[in-house]
Order: C-alpha cells, then structure tokens, then sequence
C-alpha cells in the first residue's frame, strides 16, 4: 500500500442551511468500497437538525483492491489485526490533515469540529482523533472497530466524547468488537455512549444518526453556538 504523505484527501461539502455561517464541522469517513459521495445522504439528513454545521465527506485514498469502482482507506487483502493496524497508522495523517485543514478553511478551532465514520470510516476516525495532539471535540464509529488498543494506553492524547453505535445484527464487524473498544476506552477516561441495536445489521438507523446528530448539538451547546433551526 502507498504510504506518501504527500497525499491530499478532497471530497464533496456541504455548506450550513441557510446561508449561515458555519460554527461547526462535521467531518464523514465512508466505508471501504464506497467513497465521499456515499455519506452526503447522511450529512444532508443532519443539516436540517444542524444548521450551523458543515460537513466534508473525504474520498479515501486508495482504489478498492476488490472491486473496480470505490475506494478504502486501506487493504482489507489481508485482514489481520496487524496488517489493519499497519494501514490505519499509515493513513491516519492524511486523516489529520484533512481535519486540520478543514478547520482552517471554515476558521474554527479543532474542538468545534466531529470526526466521525462507518466501518472502515470508523476505524480511520476513531484511531486518527484519539492520537491527535489537538483532537476534534467529538469522535463517533458506527458499525467499527478501534486498531492499535494495545498502544492506545501510551498513545492517547485527548479523551472527547465518544459514540459507538453497532447492530447486534452486524455480519460483517462482529459487535464484540465494539464493546471490547468501550471497555478499553472507559478505562482510560474516555467518556463514552454506546448504543447497540439490537435487530441492526452492518448498517445505520434512526436511532444511530439521532444519537449522533445529539453528540454534534451538545458538543454546539458547549462551545457557544446554537442549534436550533
């Protein structure tokens, strides 16, 4: 897998409704064989809740190695805990970047952005926000999974509200995996909601995105903004 650095993510915006000025980021990490585009519904479903919020949907970096169209963030040719370790940790700085640099562009302070993500998305947001010296106010994974928990104790540099969402249901991540992220994180003080759907599988629902578009009004609330439409 490429490791350049020099990587640029880019991929479809989303403006707060109204013309407002945005107090807010939100940024969307799609899952492995789908891209930026894929998670625009979703934004647009969280804008109207969101009015003050932008959202930016990254395209992952790399061409799906199983398909002919999509993307990922990285391999999944090779589906041990290592090897997905080794590809989230090469990619989370071009994660970081796009995080930092969306920021700058909407002039906001990384405490008022979320980083967020579904499956593979989720394991690059979670990993990625984390370990950032100057995180994002909030980190949310639906339907995924946390790499390098082993290092996560000696790693980790901010502990923002995290949510954890995951279909009992789920065939593709066990949801096991989620709880065992939980337990880890609520042991280093991370302050954690997790929600598990019990007849959800590797997908989201209503009661997902609603907890989610909550975390993204609280965190709003806390820095001084308004959420109401």
């Amino acid at each position: 897998m490429p490791t350049d650095h020099a990587i640029t993510l880019d991929g479809p915006r989303l403006a707060p409704a109204g013309g407002r000025a945005p107090r807010q980021l939100v940024v969307l990490c799609h899952g492995v064989g789908a891209d930026g585009e894929d998670m625009m519904g979703l934004a647009e479903l969280l804008r109207h809740a969101l009015p003050e919020t932008a959202f930016a949907c990254p395209h992952a970096p790399f061409p799906f190695d199983l398909a002919p169209a999509g993307r990922q963030w990285f391999p999944l040719v090779e589906r041990s805990n290592a090897m997905i370790e080794q590809g989230v940790r090469a990619t989370a700085p071009m994660l970081a970047r796009f995080f930092a640099a969306e920021c700058a562009r909407l002039g906001l302070p990384h405490r008022a952005g979320v980083l967020a993500g579904f499956s593979q998305g989720a394991m690059m947001a979670l990993f990625t926000g984390l370990r950032m010296t100057d995180p994002p106010g909030a980190l949310a994974g639906f339907s995924g999974a946390l790499p390098g928990l082993a290092t996560l104790p000696v790693e980790l540099k901010a502990r923002p509200p995290v949510l954890l969402v995951h279909g009992e249901r789920d065939e593709v991540v066990a949801p096991a995996m989620t709880r065992e992220m939980e337990r880890v994180l609520r042991a280093l003080g991370v302050p954690v909601h997790a929600l598990y759907r019990p007849e959800l599988g590797h997908s989201l629902d209503d009661e997902g995105i609603g907890a989610f578009a909550a975390l993204c009004a609280d965190l709003l609330e806390r820095q001084g903004g308004s959420s109401s439409a």
